[in-house]
């Protein structure tokens, strides 16, 4: 068995095939959905819980509604600060699992399929470098879930600790976009 895991060449991405898979069956739980719902009940302890899980496609709405029902009872800023923590949680999961296995995997699987190397002309080129951590933020924190942002940014050569401060200031910024338009929509 593990002379098999050796030479599993492309475990990153059966495993991030698998994640997603399992995040889809997870996403049509009722349970999962029902728990996001009574984090409203652990207060700053749910604003975190919920951040981590304001990251994910599958889970972003729900935890947006956890978020906005907290602050019916709790200080919104402070809901964003904590949220923002719980979303980097998040966030460095799949910056990690990105920059560290999955790059790797998916450059060797394009360089068998594209021989003249084209795309990889164009992802070396200077406009190409800053444009990715670019597009990557603004992703992160709009209000949508952020696993591309943070695969765009861990394409780069970005360092772990500026991502860390990145990913809690734009998910913070989000969070607060999202209490701002709910308190648009209600007046």
């Amino acid at each position: 068995m593990s002379s098999y895991k050796h030479h599993w060449k492309y475990k990153n991405l059966t495993i991030a095939f698998l994640g997603i898979i399992l995040a889809i069956l997870l996403s049509r739980v009722e349970g999962l959905h029902t728990f996001l719902l009574h984090l409203n009940g652990l207060g700053y302890v749910g604003a975190f819980i919920a951040g981590m899980f304001f990251v994910s496609t599958f889970t972003v709405a729900t935890s947006a509604l956890v978020l906005l029902t907290l602050t019916e009872t709790l200080s919104p800023l402070k809901i964003g600060l904590i949220a923002g923590l719980g979303a980097v949680i998040g966030d460095i999961t799949i910056f990690h699992f990105v920059k560290d296995n999955l790059t790797q995997e998916i450059e060797d699987l394009y360089n068998r399929m594209d021989r003249k190397r084209h795309l990889k002309k164009l992802f070396h080129t200077k406009y190409f470098n800053w444009m990715l951590p670019v597009v990557g933020a603004i992703i992160i924190a709009s209000p949508l879930p952020d696993e591309l942002g943070v695969s765009l940014i861990g394409l780069t050569k970005f360092s772990t600790g500026k991502f860390i401060l990145m990913s809690y200031l734009l998910n913070s910024i989000g969070i607060f976009l999202i209490f701002s338009g709910s308190v648009f929509i209600r007046h």
